[in-house]
């Protein structure tokens, strides 16, 4: 079967992109390719310009020869349109322009400035820099007059690194912006698995009935790495798993499974019912730390084969207490989750790459079929985030045959790619097209990122004390046997995707 085009994307209103942290990692590997992408596919009208800002010292050409060279490396060759010789992407490249700035330099500002003349069009201003800036920026932004009514403010994460910290940010950058023109981007959201978990629960009458304490024995959402902190590990020795991955992409992904359905989804609903998630949060006490949650740190092992490192080789830090790993037991405390234990791992350097959400239903109460062969094995639906995004109902069958019954599990299988034969658009390229759409419904809100903040901060305190350290587990595992004892001794063991990239 061809590739099925689907509906065109309706383009987005013109729009100035300002990226500051230009040159970064992040501009460079994820936002400009998603931009390339959504001009390719005509979603970027012509007087659409991105004006990237950094301390480079780079010229307009100089920094468009440095995207023209870095753009094969994260765009697949087949989408840079080679059978027009390159002319998209030369289209893309004369949209750009590079503005060397130093924050706290006043002489210059007046280039940026240059840049973005009075307009009522839209103005978007994209932090791929520090959070510590965040708050200066901002108010440069102010004082040169840069702030229009119809601005968008982009904040990366981390905000912040606690509950405190993350205040200081969003009063920073709140005493410049409005609430409604700031976006707290999570790329997790952006994902078209999680945003169909949406569709699948609320607009399908037969799965929402079971969507509770009655039918539902757990949850359990992973997101596991077979990847170390590589060049990273700077950055990440200061934050860590629990910051990094837990405080904001998985509690938001347990804000979706677990949310009352709103009355319809718009641009506040949704998130005004994930904040409700977030403050029904069981409270962890000193104590439930301990029993609730494993800290571990990846040791010298085998990935693939081949001798990877420690953690604390790889960060050059030989006394580092940094987790690299977390599981916490978690539980929401309202009438439909009541009793549910919602699992939560993740971790790097593990035997995996693999994202993905499980519901775990109970068993049925009644074995039906004496005498018969094989196992009735409890329902469980697996939405898949990646590597290969889809959704599989795993289901008791008979399996054919004469005379007898023998049990099998077998799976309804619904992959993305094969069921509508194109490519879903990456996190970042619905994200950024929402921000010029003025829709922030996949962004979080600032009473959802100090909420998440105030749940983790008891962790945060235990773990700051001398007497922890996370529990080692070597590379090329699924993590220390700590968290499998965690989730074994309710009863219950983790799911093991066979998936792998």
């Amino acid at each position: 079967m061809p590739p099925t085009s689907g509906p065109a994307p309706t383009p987005v209103s013109p729009c100035d992109f300002v990226v500051f942290g230009g040159t970064g990692d992040l501009a460079v590997r994820k936002l400009l390719p998603a931009l390339y992408l959504r001009d390719r596919d005509g979603q970027l009208p012509p007087e659409t310009r991105i004006v990237a800002v950094s301390r480079a010292g780079l010229d307009e050409a100089g920094y468009r020869d440095k995207i023209r060279g870095e753009l094969p490396r994260f765009v697949r060759a087949a989408e840079l349109d080679p059978e027009h010789n390159g002319a998209t992407v030369e289209r893309f490249i004369e949209r750009l322009t590079h503005v060397s700035l130093d924050i706290d330099d006043e002489s210059s500002w007046p280039a940026l400035v240059e840049q973005l003349p009075v307009s009522d069009r839209v103005r978007v201003f994209y932090l791929a820099i520090g959070p510590a800036l965040f708050g200066r920026v901002s108010q440069r932004l102010a004082e040169h007059g840069l702030v229009t009514p119809t601005s968008r403010l982009v904040l990366e994460k981390p905000l912040g690194h606690d509950l405190a910290s993350a205040r200081e940010v969003n009063d920073a950058v709140g005493a410049v912006f409005e609430e409604q023109q700031i976006f707290r981007i999570d790329h997790y959201l952006g994902k078209e698995s999680v945003q169909n978990l949406l569709v699948t629960r609320f607009a399908n009458t037969f799965l929402e009935p079971l969507w509770n304490a009655n039918t539902i024995d757990h949850v359990q959402i992973t997101a596991s790495e077979s990847l170390g902190v590589g060049s990273r590990g700077g950055y990440y020795d200061g934050s860590g798993a629990l910051r990094d991955m837990v405080q904001n992409h998985l509690l938001q992904l347990l804000c979706l499974v677990a949310m009352e359905p709103p009355t319809y989804v718009d641009r506040e609903t949704v998130r005004d019912e994930k904040l409700k998630v977030l403050q029904a949060l069981r409270p962890l006490e000193d104590g439930d730390v301990d029993r609730s949650v494993v800290a571990g740190q990846y040791a010298p092992g085998l990935v693939d084969g081949l001798a990877a490192a420690s953690y604390r080789a790889d960060a050059e830090r030989p006394d580092s207490t940094t987790e690299t790993f977390v599981a916490i037991k978690a539980e929401v405390q309202n009438w439909r989750w009541a009793g549910v234990p919602f699992y939560l791992r993740t971790g790097k350097r593990m035997d995996r790459r693999c994202s993905e959400i499980v519901i775990q239903f109970k068993a049925v109460p009644h074995a039906m079929f004496p005498g018969s062969e094989g196992a009735q094995e409890p329902n469980r639906l697996v939405i898949q985030l990646q590597p290969d995004e889809g959704m599989k109902l795993h289901m008791t069958a008979k399996e054919p045959g004469p005379g007898g019954i023998r049990l099998r599990q077998v799976s309804l299988d619904l992959s993305y790619a094969k069921t509508f034969q194109r490519r879903s658009p990456e996190a970042y390229e619905r994200l950024l097209m929402d921000v010029v759409r003025g829709n922030p419904t996949l962004f979080m809100r600032r009473d959802e990122v100090e909420a998440a903040w105030a749940w983790v901060e008891p962790i945060l305190e235990r773990w700051s004390r001398p007497d922890h350290s996370p529990r080692p587990y070597p590379a090329g595992t699924s993590g220390p046997s700590a968290a499998t004892t965690l989730i074994e001794r309710d009863g219950r063991s983790w799911h093991e995707s066979t998936t792998t990239a």
